[in-house]
């Protein structure tokens, strides 16, 4: 839904299925299912009490994206404001999933526009998505792909002609502390520009998708200004290089435990890095692929001998003829350690899969009953 204010879990199951079943030969774990020791729910409210990954305590992410006023530096952010805007074009949504508007960023002179999937995803299935241009005119657009798992989106401008564009940059060169610039449109406030700095980088952020919820791997943390209305905007060097989408911030949970739904300073955008190849492949192919393990997990956990509590990883279903099944992971088997590391989180397998590739070949140690077990499994499309 476009520019939600719902809060989501802070974590998702570290499974892609969260140990959900369904058709397709995924096999459920049995109702007898034995964990030996390992107790269910233990690691869930631990990790649920962590709020998002490197935020505050409480904090929740909802499904839009502001950058907060910061420092600007030597950054001559009207100077930006000049290469940027142009290149910058709010979004309108209509269809049967209701209605939103949102932001994106030209890249191509052709019209092209990168967004975030929440943005257009009310008018993804035969919905009206109408932009308009820095100057005020309003033109058609229609959908090329979208990708709910890094909440990017790409749109072509009908009759898009020669539009200017802003000019991807290299997220991987940033550092905290760097000044940057976001553009947007915030409550519907077209050609709006906001300034800041990077406050952190490489944050893993939990954010809702129409199937429940998604992680920004890597995402970019800034102080920079965002509000509703500005998912989907750019966020710019002082160079006006595009180095991340501008896609969520945290809120201060209110009375009623549900999210503020203004900017706190907590802002986060998808790195370059990430949006940059996902995006050609939404214009090359309509959609993107992603590595998966084949298996739904639910986090568990038990003592060890010092006392310290142990988490572990129990495989609720594996996908017939899938990566698991063919490492030969069966149901009821415990995941100890994920490539060496035995320090394991809901979102591990997540994590992993996020940002490893297709064919990707990964170590597990697993229990089964009390014998150890070293498996591979090579990730496979999803």
């Amino acid at each position: 839904m476009a520019e939600s204010s719902d809060t989501v879990p802070p974590e998702r199951s570290a499974g892609e299925s969260g140990g959900r079943t369904g058709p397709g030969g995924r096999r459920p774990a049995q109702p007898g299912l034995s964990l030996h020791g390992w107790g269910v729910g233990v690691a869930v409210v631990a990790l649920l009490a962590a709020g998002i990954i490197g935020g505050i305590v409480g904090s929740l992410i909802t499904g839009f994206t502001s950058l907060g006023a910061g420092r600007s530096g030597s950054c001559r952010v009207a100077d930006v404001a000049a290469k940027v805007l142009p290149a910058v074009v709010t979004i309108s949504v209509r269809g049967q999933g209701g209605s939103g508007s949102g932001s994106g960023v030209i890249i191509s002179s052709d019209g092209t526009v990168v967004t975030n999937d929440h943005v257009i995803s009310a008018g993804a299935d035969g919905g009206r998505i109408s932009v308009t241009l820095d100057d005020g005119t309003e033109k058609p657009a229609r959908l090329i792909g979208r990708d709910p798992t890094t909440d990017l989106a790409v749109l072509r401008i009908e009759g898009g002609g020669n539009l200017p564009t802003t000019p991807w940059g290299d997220s991987g060169a940033l550092v905290v502390g760097q000044p940057v610039v976001a553009a947007g449109a915030p409550l519907g406030l077209s050609g709006t520009i906001t300034n800041g700095v990077i406050s952190a980088l490489g944050r893993d952020v939990p954010v809702p998708t129409d199937d429940g919820s998604t992680i920004l791997v890597g995402s970019i943390q800034t102080d920079a200004s965002i509000n509703p209305g500005n998912s989907g905007g750019a966020l710019v060097t002082c160079s006006g290089h595009l180095v991340g989408i501008n896609t969520a911030i945290a809120t201060v949970p209110d009375a009623n435990g549900t999210g503020g739904g203004g900017s706190v300073g907590i802002g986060f955008a998808v790195p370059a890095s990430v949006a940059q190849p996902i995006t050609q492949e939404l214009i090359d192919h309509g959609r993107a692929s992603h590595p998966t393990f084949g298996m739904g997990t639910l986090p568990v956990s038990r003592p060890d001998a010092s006392g310290r509590e142990e988490v572990g990883l129990a495989v609720t279903s594996v996908d017939s003829q899938g990566p698991a099944d063919q490492a030969g992971i069966l149901v009821g088997d415990i995941i100890i350690t994920v490539s060496g590391v035995d320090q394991l989180h809901a979102d591990t397998l997540a994590h992993l899969a996020a940002t490893s590739s297709v064919g990707a070949a990964v170590q597990l140690t697993l229990l089964r009953g009390e014998q150890q077990h070293e498996v591979t499994v090579r990730l496979a499309a999803s």
